[in-house]
């Protein structure tokens, strides 16, 4: 469902995470930037696995949390879906990814 992020149309769209998008309603736009948080598994030592489901855990019904990490996270979708959650991806750098999680 998202493994498509590698495709430019779709890395174009995750990047206006902001909700100029069409997935994304106005509405929701400035409830998610009032709810949205940030969690760099780059600076956790250790696994991060934990830290991100305590932070999923804590995310208010109207939140958003970005996710950045060295790599692109695969085996953390199925799990964030499982959870009733959405997420978009987008390569930043080489050794960058930004994952960006909604309820669903």
């Amino acid at each position: 469902m998202h493994g498509d992020s590698a495709e430019p149309g779709r890395q174009a769209e995750s990047e206006q995470h902001t909700g100029e998008g069409a997935t994304t309603p106005p509405e929701t736009e400035s409830a998610s930037d009032s709810e949205r948080r940030e969690l760099d598994a780059r600076e956790i030592d250790g696994e991060p696995f934990g830290p991100i489901m305590a932070a999923l855990d804590d995310l208010p019904a109207d939140g958003t949390l970005v996710l950045y990490n060295s790599f692109e996270p695969e085996p953390l979708y199925g799990v964030v879906e499982r959870r009733g959650f959405t997420y978009e991806t987008t390569r930043c750098g080489p050794e960058e990814w930004k994952v960006t999680i909604t309820h669903a």
